[in-house]
């Protein structure tokens, strides 16, 4: 990823902070030089100084047969927003996109024992929905044993994590503000929550 200086993240927290909020996110594997994607939920742990991702593929999917062999990709992204120059005090001014981004590189392990696909499962529970866990462990072991069966999880080691937020950090704090004011306005939750990150560089 290109990552101009005043874009930075400032810690590996925020990244990973960023990474929990917004943990809807792509995969991708290449297979014969042949990018392959997927969007998928994630569970983002850390566990004696590694960060993992763990998530599941639907069976059918042909994505798990790459990920064991080679490098993944793990985008995370949003919010994100079209940022007119209008703001702008210099006439001569272009429009852009900010946005935040978190890149997760690494090799993933596919997951094959019964009872640790459960366990992967009923971790996805407690971070999405902790009130459905009731309900699931309601569930007869016949159901639990068939929906593992059509899935592949996996956990995915990370080894190096990138990230940016492009949030106007080059515009004066005035052209920030009229950037804010009108994402604030917006209808939209994405540009509302944009507006969030870009009024904490202020």
């Amino acid at each position: 990823m290109f990552i101009p200086s005043m874009f930075k993240f400032d810690s590996e927290a925020e990244k990973i902070a960023f990474m929990k909020q917004y943990s809807f996110a792509t995969i991708i594997t290449t297979n014969n030089n042949v990018p392959l994607a997927t969007q998928l939920p994630f569970v983002i742990t850390e566990r004696e100084g590694k960060l993992i991702l763990s998530g599941h593929f639907a069976l059918a999917n042909e994505q798990p047969k790459y990920i064991e062999e080679n490098t993944s990709l793990v985008i995370f992204t949003e919010p994100h927003a079209y940022i007119s120059p209008l703001h702008y005090d210099k006439r001569e001014s272009v429009p852009t996109w900010d946005y935040i981004a978190v890149h997760a590189y690494g090799k993933a392990k596919i997951i094959t024992d019964e009872d640790s696909k459960l366990k992967t499962l009923e971790e996805m529970i407690m971070v999405y929905e902790q009130g459905y866990l009731e309900q699931w462990n309601s569930l007869s072991d016949k159901f639990k044993k068939g929906m593992i069966k059509g899935i592949v999880a996996f956990e995915l080691e990370v080894s190096d994590l990138q990230g940016q937020k492009k949030l106007s950090q080059n515009k004066s704090e005035v052209e920030r503000q009229r950037i804010i004011d009108q994402l604030e306005k917006s209808e939209s939750s994405v540009e509302n929550d944009l507006a969030d990150h870009i009024r904490k560089t202020i």
